[in-house]
Parts: C-alpha cells; structure tokens; sequence
C-alpha cells in the first residue's frame, strides 16, 4: 500500500487544520466562529461529549508508515473493522472474552480525517517502548501471590474504583463513551459516566495539591486563548491507564472546534514508564443522549468470592494455585 496523491493533499490540509498538530490553527478559527461562549467570553465548553470511535489507539502494523486513508480506503478499513470487533463473529468460545455484541457501544465509524490512529505523536503512531523500570514493574504485578494478599492490592478496575475509558486521560473504548463537563469560573468538573468519576480541575491556582494524593492525580488548568490547558500530576499511585506509574504527567487539551464539536488532545510524560512522551488527539460530538447511572456489580459481589477462594487455597497449602 502506498499513499496516493489524494492522501498527502488530505494529510497536508489536516496538518494545516491543526489536527494532526496542535489546536492552534484551529483555535483562531473558532475564535471568530459562532461557538457558545460564558458571560465572560471564555468558550462554553459545557454539555455531554460523546467521543466513540473505532479509529485505533495506535496504527496497526498493516498500516505503518500511512497516516491518513483515502475515502475508499477508509470505508474498507471501517468495514473490516467492524467485522473484527463484533463478538458474536467470535465463534471459538475460549475468546470471545466477556459480553456478546449487544452490550457494547463502540461506534461503527472511523474518524471523519481518515486517521489511522489516534496518537498523532509519535510519528509512526505507536506508543513509546517502556522502560526496564516499567518491564520489570509489570512483571511484579503479574504476581497473582501478590494479587491474593487483600482487597487493597486488587486492580482498580475490578473493584470499580477507576478503570478502563475515563483515564485520566480518556480515551475511547467499549462503551460508557461519554463526559460531561461543568464549568464555573474558578473549576471545570469532568464527570466521566464510565466508573462515575468526577475530576475536579481547579482553575484559580498555579499550585498542585501534593497531599493527600488522589486516584485521579491533582488537576489544575489555564486558558491560552480559546483552549483550556489542564496539567494532571502526583497520582496516588499507577492509574487505570495501561502501564502508567504515579509519576505520570498528563497535560490536556480542549478547545471547541465547532459549536457541536469539542477537540481533546492528551500529552502523557513518563520517564519512569515510557521511553519517550506521546500525544493523542481526537474530536467529541456533542451528545445527543443523557449521562446514565455506571453501577459496577463486579467489585460489590465478586471480590469476596475471589479472595476467599484464595484462603481457602492457602489453607489446602496451595498458595499461588488458580
């Protein structure tokens, strides 16, 4: 595959729409479009996003070195997609994981600008190799005599605390895929309807919060122009975000690309986790559902079956047995 004449016009436009590159061109734009804006002239960035997608996180081997598909490229791609993702085509038993197609809410499309990932940083669009420090950190938490200690050093995501797409960052994923955003003038709030999470990000202050340190970090933000900036640190410890440490740096990017379309775009930094920083961004649509209750029936009723099923094993003189 190689890329045509039609896909490096597309990829130079949307370099120079700011997409593939920062928001700024974008950002003048909308400063003079027709977008909602506070009393105060700071853009309403208020409202439900929904920010489903199938565009992957990172471009698939079949598509390295190409960033951008041309309009009949794009749709075959969506087509097989979709094909691959849908778990009722999973006719092998041992893999179809955990719900049939009916419960999930992914999307059906790729995006609009014809992207193969959504990381536009690297360049390859792959995230960064990690660290030894963070081999050899996962290879600990692969421990499963370390898992069977307690209710503390289970993973957030199965006691329901934070996990899979509300991050911090967010990012697309099964269902649940969507945010609403709250703001006043001194606190944007971002309420996630995955896990129920709300993330207070204080906007009158230059200062983190080093303690008590918290499950979502310590959120502070600044307008530069039109784009709210959001800088996230001193996370209690390794996030539900895959392979992260609580030495993670987040720093978050919003801004209205149209009156029904917000931009988000995430820088993570982590010298203790991956080799090199990296960038995602991608667009919300303005939702046109409600946010509905998340209840996590895993963590209420499973943990103590789990970790019984342990006592009993270590009783047997079984530890460490599945």
């Amino acid at each position: 595959m190689t890329i045509t004449n039609t896909r490096m016009k597309a990829a130079w436009l949307l370099v120079f729409l700011g997409i593939l590159a920062t928001p700024l061109v974008v950002q003048a734009q909308s400063a003079i479009d027709d977008i909602p804006r506070l009393a105060d002239g700071r853009p309403d960035l208020q409202g439900t996003w929904d920010f489903r997608t199938i565009t992957p996180m990172q471009r698939p081997e079949s598509l390295a070195g190409i960033e951008v598909l041309n309009e009949e490229e794009l749709a075959t791609f969506e087509a097989a997609e979709n094909v691959r993702r849908d778990r009722d085509n999973f006719t092998d038993t041992t893999t179809t994981g955990d719900y049939n197609q009916f419960w999930y809410d992914r999307g059906t499309e790729l995006l609009d600008d014809g992207r193969t990932s959504l990381i536009t940083d690297p360049p390859n669009g792959r995230i960064p190799e990690l660290t030894e420090a963070a081999q050899a950190r996962n290879e600990a938490r692969r421990e499963t005599a370390r898992l069977a200690e307690g209710v503390e050093v289970r993973p957030l995501s199965e006691r329901c605390i934070m996990g899979f797409n509300s991050g911090p960052p967010m990012t697309p994923s099964a269902y649940n895929n969507n945010v609403q955003l709250v703001q006043t003038e001194n606190y944007m709030l971002i309420h996630n309807e995955m896990v129920h999470n709300v993330r207070p990000v204080k906007l009158n202050t230059s200062a983190h919060r080093e303690v008590p340190r918290k499950w979502e970090g310590d959120s502070i933000g600044h307008w530069e122009g039109d784009t709210l900036v959001v800088e996230t640190n001193h996370f209690a410890r390794a996030t539900s975000f895959g392979n992260s440490s609580e030495n993670m740096h987040l720093l978050e990017k919003f801004w209205m690309i149209d009156a029904d379309t917000l931009g988000y775009e995430f820088t993570i930094t982590d010298s203790t986790t991956w080799e090199a920083p990296w960038t995602v961004m991608f667009p919300m649509r303005r939702a046109e559902l409600p946010m509905y209750e998340y209840a996590c029936h895993e963590g209420n009723y499973a943990m103590a079956g789990i970790l019984g099923g342990w006592r009993r094993l270590e009783a047997l003189g079984l530890p460490g047995q599945q």
